[in-house]
């Protein structure tokens, strides 16, 4: 096959995240293009077999290959209500290898079945496979004078499925236990039970010749640097790094104020181990006094950051309207996740787009941007950055929980390679009665922090004087700084990349244009290759490239697609109201499925 996806489903102590990553990064070392979504759920710990207590991790591997996959080739079902919960995620021709042991009379009334025959019941064809497998059992056996009491050893059946699951698709398990053995490094009496059980699950799929094809995945042939190192790498991470990059390249000290939050949280736990590379973190009291700090650390000259979700970007409000009013950079990032309210803290959406832009009291712009996938996290971190600290404003960079959890093969790259970053500091000859409204040619205040002697100022929340920098309370000086305000962060279209239209090599239809923005790119590309038309997608939204308006205008039929109500689709309308646009949404806390797209173009 040219690409395959695989679903690893259980509770949420049955490890389908350490199997599903194990899985993956064995897969991108032997060559694959791999794309992941963890799907975890919202209860920190569900009553065991229940169907609000299934965690998954879908990876799709081989080549061409942009997205998680719609429907899985082969899940991996670890009990009954794995099996109930993910059989939409499935198609006619699946595998569906499930843990017999856990298909008790118990097990299938928690999982709320109204028979003894779950496979009948939920209705599969004859065409799915069926691999029963007594995991737990085999598991036992397995461990049985291993010294491990008996909870651990039934914990250790992922190693079992895995196993079984190399043997599936001819993964050869050496690398398998390497990784093992680095991820239990600090625990060194684990990693030969695991191993040993890892064995044995590739050993039973081959000594018994199961009644199942093996799965021959063709490797992608590889691009870019053949010299160059890559690594699989989730887009939390991912933003960590662009943050340290871009501080290193500026010869600024990288600071972030934040409170946890789901799913934005492991950024924060990424800097905080990050020391060794001048990274100071706060782990502040609430979400105000994260940006805060981020802010006092700006006016006192470092790379300022904080990390949020859509919740804490509404508290960090206030805030980042003083940075926008005291023109200090500030990098906020936004890992954007189901709501309103608590909503669906785990599960992803694109729908904090309208309040990044307007989201604020007052005339208060401020730069608003997106990643699109695990591995650019790092380049939109990075250039968020670049452009706060050239700039003097906030940017407001948005992700989303499809991106933070999932990963994608990224190529390193070397400092050096990065873009220089010359933030926009007080020239010298400006010291001595320093005067806080100089302006550059494009409206760019001058940066002056404690410590450069002679460049003493006040630095307010108020509206100042546009001659000054002093208070002022004049009408028509207000709107002279609102104007100001508003071409400072306008004039950045002319610091960022014209909006490319990408198109399969084979395309014909010249007349539909896919637009999306954010993590919906690898979706948005399977869809234009299906349909055979162009896509533009967007990771820089205020200000927008400077030809949006002339792309837009050479298309008949323009579908905006995201995962939200048509908050972009609203935008390019206030913009362009000429340009009429279609809406392609879904709004069920998961990322879209190709098919969605393809079925929505083809009937309008």
């Amino acid at each position: 096959m040219q690409s395959v996806v695989v679903r690893f489903v259980g509770d949420s102590g049955d490890g389908m995240q350490l199997t599903g990553n194990l899985f993956s990064s064995l897969s991108a070392i032997l060559g694959d293009e791999i794309s992941t979504f963890p799907d975890f759920p919202a209860e920190i710990r569900a009553p065991q077999g229940t169907l609000g207590g299934v965690s998954g991790f879908q990876v799709h591997l081989g080549k061409g290959v942009y997205t998680p996959g719609d429907k899985a080739d082969v899940l991996v079902a670890m009990n009954a209500a794995a099996l109930k919960v993910n059989v939409h995620n499935i198609h006619d021709h699946s595998i569906i290898i499930c843990d017999t042991d856990s298909f008790t009379a118990k097990d299938l009334e928690k999982a709320l079945y109204k028979t003894d025959n779950p496979f009948q019941e939920l209705g599969f064809p004859e065409t799915v496979q069926i691999v029963p497998v007594a995991l737990t059992s085999l598991t036992k056996e397995s461990l049985k004078d291993s010294g491990m009491d008996l909870k651990a050893i039934v914990r250790s059946k992922n190693m079992f499925a895995l196993g079984l699951v190399c043997w599936l698709f001819e993964r050869p398990i050496e690398h398998a236990i390497s990784f093992l053995e680095d991820k239990f490094k600090k625990k060194p009496a684990l990693i030969a039970p695991n191993v040993k059980v890892l064995t044995d699950g590739y050993n039973y799929g081959q000594n018994l010749a199961l009644s199942v094809n093996q799965i021959r995945v063709e490797a992608a042939q590889q691009t870019g640097n053949p010299g160059a190192r890559h690594t699989s790498i989730a887009g939390n991470k991912a933003t960590a790094w662009g943050l340290i990059a871009a501080a290193e390249r500026a010869g600024k000290q990288l600071f972030l104020g934040s409170y946890p939050i789901t799913p934005a949280t492991d950024i924060l736990h990424e800097l905080s181990q990050r020391k060794d590379c001048g990274v100071v973190t706060v782990q502040a009291e609430d979400e105000i006094s994260g940006v805060c700090t981020a802010l006092g650390a700006a006016f006192a000259g470092d790379l300022a950051c904080t990390s949020t979700s859509g919740p804490g970007l509404s508290l960090k409000s206030e805030a980042i309207g003083l940075a926008v009013m005291a023109e200090l950079p500030l990098v906020v990032i936004d890992v954007q996740r189901g709501g309103p309210s608590t909503g669906l803290p785990t599960k992803t959406e694109q729908t904090d787009l309208l309040q990044a832009i307007y989201g604020r009291n007052g005339e208060c712009p401020a730069v608003v941007m997106a990643a699109s996938t695990p591995a650019n996290c790092f380049d939109y971190a990075f250039m968020a950055s670049k452009i706060a600290l050239e700039n003097m404003t906030p940017v407001i960079l948005l992700t989303d929980t499809y991106l933070a959890n999932g990963t994608s093969i990224w190529e390193i790259p070397s400092i050096n390679s990065l873009p220089e970053i010359h933030p926009h500091v007080a020239p010298a000859e400006l010291a001595g009665n320093f005067n806080p409204a100089l302006r550059d040619a494009d409206n760019i205040r001058y940066w002056a922090y404690p410590g450069m002697e002679g460049f003493n100022h006040r630095n307010i929340g108020l509206e100042r004087d546009a001659q000054k920098g002093t208070i002022s309370t004049d009408p028509k000086n207000h709107e002279v700084m609102q104007a100001t305000r508003a071409a400072k962060v306008k004039q950045v279209e002319n610091k960022i990349p014209y909006l490319n239209v990408w198109q399969p090599e084979t395309v014909t239809d010249n007349e539909t244009l896919l637009v999306g923005w954010g993590s919906t790119e690898g979706h948005l590309r399977a869809a234009a290759t299906e349909l055979q038309c162009s896509l533009a997608h967007f990771n820089f939204i205020n200000p927008l490239p400077r030809n949006t308006r002339d792309v837009l205008a050479r298309y008949k039929k323009i579908i905006v697609c995201e995962i939200n109500s048509g908050q972009f689709a609203t935008y390019l309308r206030s913009q362009f109201p000429d340009i009429p646009v279609l809406q392609c949404n879904a709004q069920q806390g998961q990322p879209f499925q190709v098919s969605q797209i393809v079925e929505f173009a083809k009937n309008h």
